[in-house]
């Protein structure tokens, strides 16, 4: 079968017309994705790019409101000093870069920054902590709980990324009205050793169980320009369209090269490789948030307008990312009024609806019990 007629059958499978369906029904029929295979993504991804955008447009417009952006704040609460090798990351113990080891902060500070976000337009509000685990850190997971539960009581989706769970953790988190857990896959199977060496491919798999166990939305993606070719970004998108569920959101970050990272000198990015990227996603992902992360900032405002265009409906915005730049709020905003877009409302993605309606009536069932 030939890319073209791949590509068509695959976007068929994927795409409910609105005129026969509701756009409920096209979320419930996204939960409820179909196996995809390696083979099915690869001659996906490898199609004419300008036939591969315009038929991923087609299956984001079946599936989402296109005029909608999901403006996401990303905060580090906890910085350096991790004892993982990343070797994309300076918060790494093993790497000498302008990055330093910190406490955890304390909990005013966290809030006052989601309560500047919101007033922004930013409807999530994540943070960071450069950790391996949590293991030993009683009293930090306790002050996170904490921050959790206040900056849900702010009407704002609430997200973290900690390192590995285990899911008492995960349901403790949840507990505590956690909207989302970041747990990023990175990049293929296959070229993860050469990326990192002191964290599994499984270990990450077996968090993001944890998390969906739970009832919290998965948020994974991964990281392009590491190094890795194309069957690797195949490959990547192969196991997240794999997983039990859909993730809710899937971030796209493009490598912002560290000093005295073993990746500093990685060749920047380039836009075709983003908007495959993407684009393949949007196909095989068809109810998720596809979130640009580190690294927008690299492309020029016509660029990321053709990743929006390619099925990217979130970004990070504000004062910064965990270690690298990030684009402001009114540069965000005034970009998506010339494009003729608006930000997204909390909970407003119908996938983390799914979530939270589930885990209400599950509720509801343990205390009739």
């Amino acid at each position: 079968m030939n890319r073209i007629s791949t590509l068509s059958r695959i976007t068929r499978q994927r795409v409910v017309h609105t005129t026969q369906r509701s756009h409920a029904t096209t979320v419930d029929q996204a939960l409820q994705h179909q196996q995809i295979t390696r083979e099915d993504i690869r001659e996906i991804y490898h199609s004419p790019l300008l036939d591969l955008v315009f038929r991923a447009a087609a299956v984001h417009r079946q599936h989402h409101d296109p005029s909608k952006i999901q403006l996401c704040t990303l905060m580090n609460i906890k910085s350096g000093g991790c004892t993982e090798d990343c070797s994309y990351c300076s918060q790494s113990s093993r790497y000498k870069t302008e990055t330093k080891a910190a406490p955890l902060l304390s909990t005013e500070p966290v809030l006052e920054a989601a309560r500047k976000a919101k007033e922004n337009g930013s409807t999530r509000f994540c943070m960071g902590a450069a950790w391996r685990d949590l293991h030993g850190r009683k009293s930090g997971f306790e002050r996170i709980l904490k921050m959790v539960a206040e900056i849900r009581s702010m009407g704002m989706e609430v997200c973290t990324t900690l390192g590995m769970l285990s899911p008492e953790q995960a349901r403790r988190l949840k507990e505590a009205g956690l909207t989302a857990y970041n747990h990023n896959l990175d990049t293929s199977r296959e070229f993860y050793p050469s990326v990192i060496t002191t964290r599994s491919y499984d270990d990450r798999l077996s968090t993001i169980e944890a998390v969906r166990n739970a009832g919290i939305s998965v948020c994974s993606g991964g990281i392009l320009g590491l190094g890795e070719a194309d069957e690797d970004r195949i490959g990547l998108i192969w196991e997240v369209a794999n997983l039990p569920e859909h993730p809710e959101s899937f971030p796209v970050n493009a490598l912002v090269p560290i000093e005295g990272t073993p990746l500093a000198k990685n060749e920047p990015l380039k836009l075709p490789t983003m908007l495959r990227t993407i684009a393949t996603a949007r196909i095989a992902l068809p109810g998720t948030i596809i979130r640009l992360a580190a690294g927008r900032q690299t492309f020029s405002e016509v660029e990321q307008a053709m990743c929006f265009l390619a099925g990217a409906n979130a970004v990070f915005t504000g004062e910064r990312m965990l270690t690298t730049p990030c684009s402001g709020w009114d540069d965000d905003k005034a970009m998506m009024e010339r494009w003729g877009l608006e930000g997204m409302a909390s909970f407003e993605s119908k996938m983390v609806q799914k979530k939270e309606e589930r885990a209400l009536k599950d509720g509801e069932q343990v205390s009739e019990a």
